[in-house]
């Protein structure tokens, strides 16, 4: 069957001819499941498209028209526009999952990192605890609470400088404390 035949089995397709329509498969599905795989690269892919070609010829048939366009590219463009449809599709479905994989991800920390921070936060209690309590006090309301020098100076009716001092001063015991 040459392409010349191809109009014609086209017209018998878009009257709802099966015998035509199967003759039709057997001449072009080959050169349309090669464009097919070509383009998806996954032979399973390339199948399932192919079928749904066939389908979409089926329904289409009427709208070819064989004095204006030549029947093999017009089955070719429907293949490759199918087949480029579907890599779409599967590069949607692709980002879709990565924004689900995204929400999924666990934000907290692993056990491992776990176990060492809560050996830290142990050694810096113990270290807090051989501070002068109104030392220690201060260290907190400084590095966890956020407060200023100046706020700590008022709270604790020393001055500015005074204020300073007392936290460099537990730092540095502090950081003695944790080299042990």
């Amino acid at each position: 069957m040459g392409e010349t035949d191809l109009p014609d089995l086209l017209a018998r397709v878009a009257l709802q001819d099966r015998v035509a329509f199967h003759a039709l498969y057997v001449a072009v599905s080959p050169k349309l499941f090669g464009i097919c795989l070509r383009l998806l690269k996954v032979r399973n892919d390339a199948e399932d498209a192919l079928q749904e070609i066939f389908v979409k010829i089926w329904y289409r048939a009427d709208r070819f028209v064989g004095g204006q366009t030549s029947a093999m590219p017009w089955l070719c463009a429907i293949a490759r526009n199918h087949s480029l449809d579907m890599l779409r599709s599967r590069k949607q479905e692709t980002e879709n999952l990565d924004d689900e994989m995204d929400s999924l991800v666990d934000d907290a920390l692993d056990p491992e990192a776990q176990t060492v921070i809560s050996g830290e936060g142990r050694r810096i209690d113990r270290c807090m605890q051989e501070l002068d309590p109104d030392r220690a006090q201060a260290v907190r309301a400084a590095y966890v609470d956020g407060m200023s020098y100046q706020e700590l100076a008022e709270r604790y009716d020393v001055p500015l400088n005074t204020m300073r001092t007392w936290l460099r001063r537990s730092l540095l015991k502090l950081r003695e404390c944790m080299d042990r």
